[in-house]
């Protein structure tokens, strides 16, 4: 089994690390200031900005 890429808020975190959020196209467009939060194991994730939006872990491909 391996590890969720994406995250919705109020999931819990899998692993200490800084996430940002991605959405819709993020790969071809990119999103303009997305939201950057530092999270430890076992915390819950923020709202996003968007409806649209998921948390990723900054640093890994999506």
């Amino acid at each position: 089994m391996g590890e969720w890429t994406q995250f919705n808020e109020g999931d819990h975190v899998p692993n200490d690390g800084e996430y940002m959020e991605v959405g819709e196209n993020a790969f071809h467009m990119g999103i303009s200031n997305p939201k950057t939060v530092s999270l430890k194991k076992g915390d819950t994730f923020p709202a996003t900005s968007n409806h649209n939006r998921k948390w990723h872990r900054k640093g890994l491909r999506q």
